[in-house]
């Protein structure tokens, strides 16, 4: 690959771009370390000719940013294996900037020329779109949660509830006796006094309405004992 750089002065100016040629890509090996080096050297000031030291310590620098990159590598490698199972958070990125998260579970890592790629909802993610790991069960608690807040939700005001909303203010209180410790954690607090405060107005709405009842029940049989108590008097005279 060919190098293209500007010298000023005899030194080589590293921030130079030719704006007229394609750029290569940004990452650089060795051979193009090299490459600039030499470069640098032919095209050097002889009147100010840069010392054997500097060049090694160029060297050198280069060496240690290249190791320090190979095993930052080689971690993320390592680490992204382990992803496998486990709930994440991605950041996705789209061409106009915008940022996406999505949830889910990975199913495999697979390494395209040493990038790892996460397999997330059957779609293959780079491993730095990595933003969160959730801790396993996360996702359902916090699906329980949403949904009961959302049951809760669709439940009249305490001031408009009948009786007739008793299955379905049981509906709601089942499926939070049914949650774990862990996920009751996620429960939205709000909501689950909304829904005890709907369950002792349905609790008086339904007392109420047996206690109606039963007095008609009991205003019926007293009526019903003095008329035939009547007809035997009639029939007896």
């Amino acid at each position: 690959m060919a190098i293209t750089a500007k010298v000023e002065d005899g030194k080589l100016n590293y921030n130079y771009t030719d704006s007229g040629k394609k750029t290569a890509s940004n990452d650089m090996g060795y051979d193009q370390f090299l490459q600039l080096l030499c470069a640098e050297m032919q095209y050097q000031d002889p009147l100010e000719p840069t010392s054997n030291t500097d060049y090694v310590a160029q060297l050198a620098t280069f060496s240690q940013l290249e190791a320090t990159l190979g095993l930052q590598t080689t971690q993320d490698n390592n680490f992204a294996s382990t992803l496998v199972g486990k709930e994440v958070i991605l950041a996705e990125t789209d061409n106009s900037g915008n940022t996406k998260y999505v949830t889910g579970t990975v199913d495999y890592v697979m390494y395209e020329n040493g990038t790892p790629y996460l397999s997330v909802n059957n779609k293959l993610y780079p491993f730095s779109d990595l933003d969160t790991i959730a801790e396993n069960g996360y996702y359902e608690a916090a699906t329980l949660s949403k949904t009961f807040s959302t049951m809760v939700a669709t439940l009249p005001s305490k001031d408009k509830i009948t009786a007739d909303y008793e299955g379905a203010v049981k509906e709601v209180r089942e499926l939070y006796d049914g949650m774990t410790d862990y996920q009751k954690k996620f429960v939205d607090s709000d909501a689950l006094t909304t829904l005890e405060t709907l369950e002792k107005k349905i609790k008086e709405l339904i007392d109420a309405k047996n206690s109606a009842d039963a007095g008609s029940t009991s205003g019926s049989e007293d009526t019903s004992g003095t008329t035939d108590a009547d007809d035997v008097t009639d029939k007896t005279e």
